[in-house]
C-alpha cells in the first residue's frame, strides 16, 4: 500500500508491490542500507564533542538560524553562508522549524539520505536489469561505495548528489518527462554543477546509432523531452550566472599556480607532480577518484562488456535491457565535463566533481550486473557438474556471496565517516561563556573547531582556508600572514597593531607554540611566505617573542596544552612594558 501510495507521485513500478520476490528484495536493500546509516549514526553520537569534517565548514554557520546574533562581522561565517546553495539551506531551515539543532540535524540527515538514494539505485537498476537480486546487488555495492567515502555522511550540498541524479536517471530511464524536470530543478539548487551532467544526458537522448553509426533522432518527442529539460536546467542555472558574487572574482588557474596551497601537500591541493596524476590521479583534477575501488568487488565492473559477448557462458546478460545504454552515455557526459571544467579551470568548480560521483554510479551498476551474471551461471551448472567442480562452484558462490554482503565486516573503518572529536572540554566551555561578538585569534589545529562547538568567531584556521573565491581568500590569507607576523614578532608595538588592526578578543596559544618545530613541521602555516619563514628563522635563533612576555599577566584560561590571552589586558600591559 505505501508503495502505491508514493509511486503514483513518483512513477515507481506498481508491480514492485503485487511481485512477492522484488517487494522481499527492496525491503532486504533497504535493511542493508538503514544498517549502514545507524552505523554511522551511533558513531555521531558516541561523545558530546563529535561534528563531521565538512560540516564545521558548511554547518556551523547554520546556527545563527537558532540565534541571529552569533558570528557577527564574521568573514568565514559570511562567506560560507553565501555559498551555500540555496535548497541546502532550506532543508536545515526545516530542520530548524522542526526544533532540531542545525548540528544535531547534520547527523540524522546521511541515513535519511542513504535510503532514498539506495531506492533510486534499486529502482533504476530494475530498468537496467529486471532481476530483483541482481538490483540488490547493485545498490548494496553502491551503498558501500558512498558509506566507505564522506560524501552522503557529511549532510553538506554533495551529499544530495547521489539521490538526486540517481532519481534523474531513473526519470529519465522511464521518459517521465516530469520526474526528470523536477529532480533537474532540485540538482540546480542543491548540487548546480550536476545539472551540466544531467543536461548533457538529455542531449544524448537525441543521438542514435545504426550499428556503429551515429545519427540524430528523427523523433519529434524526443526533442520535444529534451528541450523542456534543457529549459528547466537554463532556467535553474540562470541566476548562478547573473549572480555577482560579493567575494568574486573566482581563482583563476595562473593565480592557482602561484600559490602553495593548490601545490602538492598544499592545503587544496590540485596540481600534480605529472601529468598522469594530474589527470587521472584522482582527487580534485582527476577524471577517476581514488575510491573508485572501493570496494574491492567492484572491479566486477569493469567486465560487463566482456560476459555481455558471451550470453551462452553467462544467460542471464540477455535480460539486460536497452536502458543499459545510459552507462555509456554518462560516461560520455562526463568525460566531456570534465575536460571542459579543465579548460574553463574553477569556473564550474573542480574537474573531478564531474567525473567522481558519475563514476561511482556506473561502476556499481556495472558490478552488480557481472556479479549478478557470474552467480546465476555458478548456480545453473551445479546441477550437471562432477562432484568436484559442483564443490568447487559452491565455494566460488560462497566467497563471491560473502565478498559482496559481508565486505564492510572485514574494513575496520567502515563507514567511514570523518568525524572529529574535539578534546578540549573545558576551552570549548570557557568560550561558550564568552561574549558573542568574541574573535579569537590563534594558529592552533583546535582553531578548527571552536566555531562549531563553541559559536565563537575565529580570525582564521586552516579548516576554513579555501582558496576559491578570491574576495574571500585575499583577506584571509592576509589575515594569517599577519597573525604569523604577530604571534612570533620580539616587537609589542607589532602585536598592539595587530590587535586593534582585526579588533582581537581573545588569543588562544598551545604550550609549544613558540617551538620551531611548532612552524616547521605544520604544512599550512609553512605555505604563509616570507613570514612563516622569518617567524621560524626567529625562534631558532632564540629571539623572545613579545606574547610570550603577557603569558603570566593576561591568561585567563589555562589548561595541559592551551592558554587564552586577554588581548585587553595585553594592550594595557603593553604600554607599561614599553615604559620600562
Amino acid at each position: 500500500m505505501i508503495i502505491r501510495y508514493f509511486g503514483k507521485y513518483f512513477n515507481f513500478d506498481p508491480r514492485l508491490e503485487r511481485d512477492r520476490r522484488w517487494l522481499f528484495w527492496y525491503i532486504l536493500t533497504m535493511v542493508f542500507c538503514l544498517s549502514y546509516g545507524l552505523m554511522a549514526l551511533k558513531e555521531a553520537f558516541d561523545g558530546q564533542w563529535i561534528v563531521q569534517d565538512d560540516a564545521r565548514q558548511h554547518v556551523f554557520w547554520m546556527m545563527r538560524y537558532l540565534d541571529p546574533e552569533l558570528f557577527p562581522n564574521d568573514l568565514i561565517a559570511d562567506y560560507f553562508q553565501s555559498v551555500a546553495p540555496v535548497g541546502y539551506t532550506s532543508v536545515y531551515r526545516l530542520g530548524v522549524d522542526l526544533g532540531i539543532n542545525p548540528l544535531v540535524f547534520n547527523k540524522y540527515l546521511p541515513p535519511i539520505l542513504g535510503l532514498i538514494t539506495g531506492s533510486y539505485c534499486f529502482f533504476l537498476s530494475k530498468q537496467i536489469f529486471p532481476i530483483p537480486c541482481g538490483c540488490f546487488i547493485t545498490t548494496l555495492l553502491l551503498e558501500q561505495i558512498l558509506w566507505m567515502k564522506d560524501d552522503i555522511i557529511s549532510g553538506t550540498p554533495r551529499a544530495f548528489v547521489y539521490a538526486l541524479f540517481l532519481a534523474f536517471l531513473y526519470y529519465l530511464s522511464k521518459r517521465y518527462l516530469f520526474g526528470c524536470v523536477v529532480t533537474i530543478a532540485l540538482l540546480g539548487i542543491f548540487y548546480p554543477q550536476c545539472v551540466f551532467l544531467a543536461s548533457g544526458m538529455l542531449l544524448m537522448q537525441l543521438i542514435k546509432w545504426r550499428g556503429i553509426t551515429p545519427y540524430l533522432s528523427e523523433d519529434t518527442n524526443d526533442y520535444f523531452f529534451c528541450f523542456v529539460g534543457l529549459a528547466v536546467a537554463f532556467s535553474v542555472m540562470l541566476p548562478y550566472a547573473l549572480h555577482v558574487s560579493e567575494y568574486a572574482p573566482t581563482i583563476t588557474r595562473a593565480e592557482a599556480l602561484e600559490l602553495p596551497e593548490f601545490q602538492p601537500g598544499g592545503r587544496s591541493k590540485f596540481f600534480k607532480s605529472t601529468f598522469w596524476g594530474y589527470i587521472f590521479g584522482g582527487g580534485r583534477s582527476g577524471l577517476l577518484p581514488r575510491s573508485l575501488y572501493t570496494p574491492v568487488t567492484v572491479i566486477f565492473g569493469f567486465f560487463l562488456p566482456l560476459i555481455m559477448r558471451f550470453p551462452q557462458k553467462f544467460p542471464l546478460v540477455k535480460q539486460i535491457t536497452k536502458q543499459v545504454a545510459i552507462l555509456p552515455q554518462l560516461i560520455v557526459v562526463s568525460v566531456v565535463m570534465f575536460l571542459i571544467a579543465h579548460a574553463v579551470l574553477f569556473e564550474i568548480h573542480l574537474p573531478g566533481r564531474y567525473s567522481g560521483h558519475s563514476s561511482r554510479i556506473i561502476i556499481a551498476i556495472a558490478a552488480g550486473l557481472v556479479l549478478t551474471a557470474i552467480l546465476e551461471a555458478l548456480q545453473t551448472t551445479i546441477a550437471s557438474s562432477t562432484s568436484r567442480q559442483k564443490i568447487l562452484n559452491i565455494v566460488l558462490m560462497g566467497i563471491l556471496i560473502i565478498a559482496i554482503v559481508a565486505y564492510p565486516s572485514f574494513v575496520d573503518s567502515f563507514p567511514s565517516t570523518k568525524y572529529k572529536e574535539g578534546k578540549a572540554d573545558a576551552l570549548y566551555r570557557f568560550l561558550q561563556e564568552q561574549p558573542k561578538n568574541t574573535l579569537i585569534a590563534s594558529l592552533t589545529g583546535e582553531a578548527d573547531n571552536i566555531p562549531t562547538f563553541t559559536q565563537r568567531s575565529v580570525l582564521v584556521s586552516r579548516e576554513y582556508a579555501i582558496p576559491y573565491h578570491m574576495g574571500y581568500y585575499r583577506p584571509f590569507r592576509q589575515r594569517v600572514r599577519d597573525l604569523i607576523k604577530a604571534q612570533y614578532s620580539s616587537d609589542p608595538e607589532v602585536v598592539k597593531n595587530f590587535i586593534r588592526q582585526y579588533d582581537i578578543t581573545l588569543w588562544l596559544i598551545e604550550e609549544t607554540t613558540f617551538s620551531p618545530g611548532y612552524i616547521s613541521e605544520n604544512g599550512w602555516i609553512s605555505q604563509h611566505q616570507p613570514e612563516a619563514e622569518k617567524a621560524l628563522e626567529s625562534l631558532q635563533k632564540g629571539v623572545v617573542a613579545a606574547l610570550t612576555t603577557y603569558q603570566d599577566q593576561c591568561t585567563v584560561f589555562r589548561d595541559e596544552r592551551y592558554k587564552v590571552l586577554s588581548t585587553d589586558c595585553i594592550l594595557e600591559e603593553d604600554g607599561a612594558i614599553s615604559d620600562q
